[in-house]
């Protein structure tokens, strides 16, 4: 199969497995429209680059369920086809800037290293919003369909029954008033597993399947809402102290850290590239070892910052 030949087949075996966008498939009245979020959309565009952002927001809405083996077959044809088009930048492609720190501008779904770290969600599944700009939303749309799923059987492991039978009232009262509301027992299920959160500060490794570095390390970054407090900083460390603690653990020689909790989470980006500059330091002060650490941003003014900051 060529690349477009899988790209079109992967799009319409997430239609045809997606009952709503199934029956709304091919439907004159809606020609060339799309819709999302529960809504249906339409046709398979001719366009490659519109053909590729249907695919990609087709993986991103899709939940954490069953997929055969034919489908991963030809997605990680496809991916890894992709990977190869994009380019692979390595660590002797990257500058050094002091001894174990490195700093480089550009995709982080396109490093070989070790591990690169995801800035996740509290749900750990990734983003569900269709081409979503955030690099959560990246990391998974380039690792494939796998990265969810194995998020999600981690998630599951992580809350034990018990936690769950110790809220089973609350649970039943919810369900009885889901019930009313007219949800099924398996969008009410769904809910519940949407519940479960990865504290803010930790952090967990996956496989990252597509894409070219060997882990995913996912972590939750503290949310501004308001002023940035002492607790939002100390939270911020935590991130970036985590994910160094669990690469040391795998024995890793290299990760990527992306600029935690700016953006989308409103944290100060020079502020937060203190944080992140300081923690690795004290890291590295007190873990001695030859990992290397990269420093990898996507903007202009975060590139400014952290190269103002690391001299």
């Amino acid at each position: 199969m060529t690349q477009a030949e899988k790209l079109t087949f992967l799009i319409e075996y997430l239609i045809n497995e997606n009952k709503e966008l199934k029956s709304f498939h091919g439907n004159p009245f809606l020609h060339g429209k799309f819709f999302f979020h529960g809504n249906p959309f339409l046709h398979i565009p001719v366009e490659e680059n519109a053909r590729k952002r249907l695919l990609r927001s087709l993986m991103n809405i899709r939940p954490p369920k069953p997929v055969t083996k034919d489908f991963l077959n030809i997605q990680d044809e496809y991916l890894q086809g992709e990977k190869t088009e994009k380019g692979i930048i390595s660590l002797v492609d990257i500058p050094f800037v002091e001894s174990g720190i490195y700093l480089w501008q550009g995709d982080i779904t396109r490093l070989s290293v070790d591990a690169i770290v995801n800035a996740a969600n509290s749900a750990m599944l990734g983003c569900f919003v269709p081409c979503h700009g955030c690099i959560d939303n990246a990391i998974h749309s380039a690792a494939g369909i796998e990265l969810r799923l194995e998020c999600s059987r981690i998630m599951e492991e992580e809350h034990s029954m018990e936690e769950v039978h110790s809220m089973e009232e609350v649970h039943s009262m919810e369900k009885e008033h889901s019930m009313e509301e007219g949800h099924s027992m398996e969008e009410i299920h769904s809910m519940e597993k949407q519940k479960i959160e990865e504290p803010t500060g930790k952090a967990i490794i996956t496989k990252a399947y597509n894409l070219p570095c060997r882990y995913v390390l996912h972590t939750v970054g503290p949310i501004i809402y308001g002023e940035v407090t002492q607790k939002d900083c100390n939270l911020l460390s935590d991130c970036y102290r985590s994910c160094l603690e669990l690469a040391t653990e795998y024995q890793l020689k290299s990760i990527a850290f992306c600029c935690i909790s700016t953006g989308e989470f409103h944290f100060p980006n020079e502020e937060a590239a203190q944080i992140a500059i300081r923690t690795v330091k004290d890291f590295q002060k007190k873990n001695p070892s030859d990992m290397a650490v990269i420093f990898n941003v996507f903007k202009d003014c975060d590139y400014k910052i952290y190269k103002k900051l690391l001299g």
